[in-house]
C-alpha cells in the first residue's frame, strides 16, 4: 500500500513519532487499484496452465485450499471459499471425476466428508502455485524483508475474523485444518 511517512526528527535514529502514517484518499485508491490489478495479473499468469489442465477458477481455488488444509471438511471448504452448496458440489464433483480430490467419510459421523488431494490433484496445484510462486519470490526479493513483513501485516488487517481464523498461525507452525466436525478425525 502506498503510504507517506512524515519524519519528526533529522537524526538517523528513529525518534518518537517516526513512522506516523498519513493516509490520503488518493493513496487508499491506489491501494485499491493495486489489489485489483494484482488479482488480475496473478490470474492471467496461471491462465495458460488452467487452460492446459482444463480447470476453471473455482477448481483452482478449491485445489489451493485443499493443498493448504488437507483433511478439510466439505462444510469448511464451503465457508472458506464463500460459495453456495450447489456451486461447491459441482466443483468437487468435477475434481473427483478427474481423480484430483477424494472424499472420505468420517469414522464417527459418516455424514462428514473429509477432502484430500490425490497425487494428480497435488501435481496440478503444484504447477499452478509454481507460476504464482515465481512472481511472489521476485516481488518479495525486490521489496526486501521489512516490506514483506509490512505487506503481510496490511493483508492480514484486511481480512475478516473468519478469514483470519483460516490462517491459524504461520505456515511453519499451523496444523492442517480439520474443519468443523463432530467426527474428530
Amino acid at each position: 500500500m502506498a503510504i507517506e511517512q512524515r519524519k519528526t526528527s533529522t537524526d538517523a535514529e528513529d525518534a518518537p513519532g517516526d513512522g506516523v502514517l498519513f493516509l490520503r484518499e488518493q493513496q487508499l485508491r491506489l491501494a485499491q487499484e493495486l489489489l485489483i490489478l494484482t488479482a488480475r495479473d496473478m490470474g492471467e499468469a496461471i491462465a495458460p496452465v488452467l487452460e492446459e489442465l482444463k480447470l476453471g477458477g473455482a477448481q483452482h481455488r478449491a485445489l489451493q485450499m485443499l493443498a493448504l488444509h488437507p483433511g478439510m471438511t466439505v462444510g469448511s471448504l464451503q465457508d472458506a471459499l464463500a460459495v453456495t452448496k450447489q456451486s461447491l458440489a459441482r466443483t468437487l464433483s468435477e475434481l473427483q471425476d478427474r481423480g484430483m480430490v477424494t472424499a472420505c467419510a468420517g469414522k464417527q459421523d459418516r455424514r462428514c466428508r473429509f477432502l484430500e488431494l490425490t497425487a494428480t490433484g497435488k501435481a496440478a496445484e503444484a504447477r499452478l502455485f509454481g507460476v504464482q510462486r515465481e512472481r511472489l519470490v521476485a516481488a518479495y526479493r525486490d521489496a526486501g524483508g521489512p516490506a514483506v513483513a509490512g505487506f503481510r501485516h496490511v493483508l492480514r488487517g484486511l481480512l475478516t475474523p473468519e478469514s483470519k481464523a483460516l490462517l491459524g498461525g504461520s505456515p511453519q507452525t499451523r496444523e492442517p485444518m480439520k474443519g468443523r466436525s463432530r467426527d474428530g478425525k
